[in-house]
């Protein structure tokens, strides 16, 4: 029965989805709202499934001994006969999805081996069947008999990914519906229990979906507790599940206490103390995040010990050990699989060490030298290679591998230079990536020339004034005038000035590290390009003023300008715009909603798969990307300082409120509001590949939010009365986001336009914002001198002795600048990791059991719908990107602007958009 509902199942996902591709989207998801609920899940939304199935030729199993009972207690009660109403016990069926590892190691055979064996003799998996309703003798919820999960051992040998088995319910006739089911682990080996189906009651098959790790009873003696997939707001929560509600939620909160082991799954808040490692080296030591003097957002507890020579710091995990993070949080093996086998475990830990021991020479000699990384590869000396890869298995950007005297590791060329191999040198180029690139975020309209600092006079005093003049453009703005190129919004600027300058006397103060806080001017030309006219150098003493060459000399000062600006913009991409505002910021939202949100909340439901591997991966970043010692320190021009700067941000600059993409495109003057286009601004680019189809998903989203949240929320009152909602949204600020829960800006939670807001937000952070600035990292700073990660010298000018040499060999000057071949071959292995989508990756649009997600019907249909209208914005974003008229993302040797095309294929594809932040 479950298997033939399965296939049914997939029946309807296609017949639906093909139904709706020519059907408007607003009116798929014009739904009719909820004005009345009631404990009885028997209403015409969640009828409509089990029509379908009756269409499809499958019609649920209906218990003969139920029909019989129905018929005897309406005889009972037509004749008032105290015999006749004593209930009737009758039995259900359930069919119990688990899904299998692909593979086990030794100690993980053995035990399931045991577990079969044991299973013979009493020690089974055991489920009991909870009502919705209370039995009045008791006041206590109505229970079935517990029943066994039967041919556990039979079925243990089975490679299948999932096993179906069976348990047989009793239950009478007064039991009512089910809302619950308790399962416990008498083995010793902890399973994946991905979804339960109850066969046999009149309503049809109710559905409970798991996706749960279930430990042993060893490890976790109380009783694991799983809901029907009908939604319920708390007020309205059937009698026979509030309690359950309350205790699953206070389990998942936890006491806040002692150390957390792999196998719990507890939620809780604490400061970003576990960067540094002091226990090994003082220069190791890094501050706490989180707090007066570093601001920053809350991570997830794991409640480890203090480090033994700083209280203030929590004990370091390294890899290959795990971070703690919530059993269920936990990469799924197909994931881990992607994750462990290539990038951050293999080459970091292993592949540098041993380039560094064998590499001869630190820097490039000339573009060939990086050529050769994709075409050749990265030749090794004689006998280190056969050592090294006994050690771990080799990575997917090793392509190539000649089992020879020589190792020969070579990289998938980026994207960047497979159409030309010089569109990165062109200044157009340079100026496009500002809005179709992996950082499309900080460019903003210039109002006021020359620009102004934010930073405090006091401190800096006239050091913030501007060395730009008029003088330094006029040539370059098609005959306007500064003046006129500001009233007719034509001039633009990518500004990292005050991002940059507190912290460059600490930089430039590292070992081969320089850097400069910059400010380029960029102008549309009126072919709607942009183009640099001016870049502003800063240091805390003096600034200087490149503008485009006009000779031999001055074009090799601007290329290590432009690279300068892209080592400014790498930096401020990379901890502030991906990690902190997409990653590190949601983690708060993430942790109150499993806190304070029931999973029969229909609000939870609906972040649910935007939420998926988040915390997992910022806890991996914690322990090998932005720790002391990490990627980050290593690869980026702030070195050691590169969290600080994100503290920076988050203090000065991060505002929920302006997290959205329509009030983040108006805070940069990108766009202003016009109630007469479709998304009610207007671009002031009109070709920005960014916004343009970021736009689409953030109005496809909203409006599928909208349909969703008005659907539980009819009158504004439910939202202020909702307990859950408003605990989550309070611990989220409050606590999560703690350093910033007296700041003004922070939106209300009153009214559905409110809630439809700050989804909406969260679900655009997670799934499209992310995406736009994770998945074009290799294919975009793969290429190093496109965008260089750091640089390691300062351009000379002619008073200093380092001139003679600059001009003597400009190129062999400006290798030098660049990362070393060991940074960049790190560097490099690092974003081709990031860049990766793995084999279960789940694309915007779509979820896991998308038939029976949600008990109901009307948003399932509703759901279809949104799927629909993805496939026509992915349609839409193709047709953009073949129209020549765009000039931003198509022609000759432009790449099309694809990381906001929703779907993509596994591995590095500089497209596709996940759900969550799940890398």
């Amino acid at each position: 029965m479950a298997l033939a509902k399965e296939i049914m199942g997939s029946r309807l996902i296609f017949e639906r989805s093909s139904s709706l591709a020519s059907s408007p989207f607003q009116s798929r998801l014009s739904i009719k709202k909820k004005t009345q609920r009631t404990q009885l899940s028997i209403n015409p939304f969640d009828l409509r499934p089990m029509k379908a199935a009756i269409s499809g030729g499958v019609v649920a199993a209906i218990s003969e001994d139920l029909v019989k009972t129905l018929r005897f207690n309406t005889l009972g009660r037509n004749q008032e006969n105290e015999e006749v109403e004593k209930a009737v016990q009758f039995k259900v069926r359930a069919v119990v999805t688990v899904r299998n590892k692909n593979k086990e190691d030794f100690k993980e055979t053995l035990v399931k081996h045991l577990d079969a064996f044991t299973d013979k003799i009493g020690r089974n998996v055991v489920l009991e069947l909870i009502s919705i309703q209370v039995d009045p003798k008791t006041n206590e919820p109505k229970k079935s008999k517990p029943a066994i999960l039967k041919d556990w051992s039979k079925k243990s040998n089975s490679k299948a990914e999932k096993v179906h088995y069976a348990a047989e319910f009793t239950v009478d006739s007064a039991f009512g519906l089910p809302g619950a089911i308790t399962v416990t682990n008498k083995h010793q080996k902890e399973f994946f229990l991905e979804n339960i189906t109850i066969e046999g009651f009149a309503c049809g098959p109710v559905h409970f979906p798991c996706n749960s790790w279930v430990q042993s009873q060893n490890d976790h003696p109380s009783k694991r507790i799983f809901f029907t997939n009908q939604p319920y707001l708390p007020s309205e929560t059937p009698s026979g599940l509030r309690t359950l509600r309350e205790q699953e939620l206070e389990n998942l909160r936890g006491n806040g206490k002692g150390e957390r082991k792999l196998s719990d799954r507890i939620y809780d808040f604490d400061v970003y103390n576990d960067i540094g490692n002091p226990d090994i080296s003082t220069e190791l030591a890094r501050p706490v995040f989180g707090g007066r003097e570093f601001p920053y957002p809350r991570r997830c507890r794991t409640g480890r010990r203090s480090s033994d020579t700083d209280l203030m710091s929590e004990r370091r995990v390294e890899k290959p050990l795990p971070m703690y993070v919530p059993r269920d949080e936990q990469f799924e093996e197909s994931k881990k699989n992607t994750f462990a086998a290539c990038r951050l475990k293999a080459v970091l830990h292993n592949l540098v060490p041993s380039l560094k021991a064998s590499i001869l020479a630190e820097d490039f000699a000339n573009f060939g030298e990086i050529d050769s990384l994709y075409k050749e590869g990265l030749l090794l000396k004689l006998g280190i290679q056969d050592d090294m890869f006994k050690k771990f298995p080799l990575p997917k950007i090793v392509t190539t591998l000649q089992k020879s005297s020589e190792g020969l590791l070579r990289y998938d060329t980026p994207k960047i230079v497979s159409k030309d191999k010089y569109a990165w040198l062109r200044d157009d180029e340079f100026a496009r990536q500002a809005i179709a690139g992996i950082n499309p975020v900080n460019i903003e309209r210039v109002t006021t020339y020359p620009p102004v600092s934010n930073l405090d006079r006091e401190i800096y005093g006239s050091h913030l004034d501007s060395a730009l003049t008029e003088d330094h453009i006029i040539g370059h703005l098609d005959g306007l005038s500064v003046q006129q190129a500001l009233e007719t919004n034509r001039l633009f600027m990518v500004d990292y000035h005050d991002t940059y300058l507190p912290f460059l006397d600490r930089i430039n103060a590292l070992d081969r590290r320089k850097a400069y806080a910059t400010r380029t001017i960029l102008f549309l030309t009126r072919l709607g390009t942009l183009k640099p006219v001016a870049i502003e150098l800063s240091l805390p003493k003096s600034k200087r003023v490149v503008t485009p060459p006009i000779d031999a000399t001055s074009n090799w000062t601007w290329q290590l300008a432009k690279a300068h600006v892209g080592s400014n913009d790498a930096g401020v991409h990379q901890l502030v715009n991906h990690w902190l505002r997409t990653h590190a910021c949601l983690e708060p939202f993430i942790l109150a909603a499993h806190r304070q949100l029931s999973a029969l909340h229909p609000i939870y439901k609906l972040l649910d798969p935007h939420m998926r591997y988040t915390l997992e991966i910022n806890a991996v970043a914690r322990q090998t990307l932005v720790s002391a010692d990490g990627v980050i320190e290593s690869c980026f021009t702030a070195g050691q300082y590169g969290l600080e700067i994100s503290a920076a941000a988050y203090k000065n600059q991060w505002r929920f409120d302006m997290e959205g993409l329509p009030a983040d495109l108006i805070r940069r003057g990108m766009a202003v509001p016009d109630p007469t286009q479709p998304h009610g601004l207007k671009l002031l680019v009109e070709d920005y590949p960014y916004a343009n189809d970021g736009l689409l998903l953030w109005s496809a989203i909203q409006t599928w939010v909208r349909t969703y949240v008005e659907r539980y929320y009819p009158n504004p009152n439910l939202v202020k009365t909702d307990t859950e909602l408003q605990a989550w949204y309070s611990e989220s600020i409050n606590v999560g986001h703690a350093d910033h829960r007296d700041a003004d800006w922070w939106p209300e939670l009153s009214t559905v336009d409110d809630l439809v807001s700050i989804i909406t937000t969260i679900v655009w952070l997670a799934s499209a914002q992310h995406a736009a600035l994770n998945f074009g990292q290799y294919p975009y700073g793969g290429y190093v001198p496109n965008r260089p990660p750091l640089m390691r010298q300062l351009i000379p000018d002619e008073s200093e002795p380092e001139f003679a040499s600059f001009v003597e060999d400009p190129q062999k000057y400006f290798f030098s600048s660049l990362p070393s071949l060991l940074q960049t071959t790190k560097f490099m292995a690092v974003v081709d990791t990031l860049s990766t989508h793995s084999p279960d990756e789940e694309y915007i649009g779509e979820r896991q059991q998308p038939s029976i997600w949600t008990g109901d019907a009307e948003i399932v249909d509703a759901f279809y719908g949104f799927s629909a209208e993805i496939g026509r914005i992915e349609q839409e974003i193709e047709k953009r990107n073949k129209d020549p008229s765009r000039r931003n993302r198509c022609g000759a040797g432009v790449l099309p602007y694809e990381l906001m095309a929703p779907s993509s294929e596994p591995g590095v594809t500089c497209r596709g958009v996940p759900n969550s932040v799940s890398i």
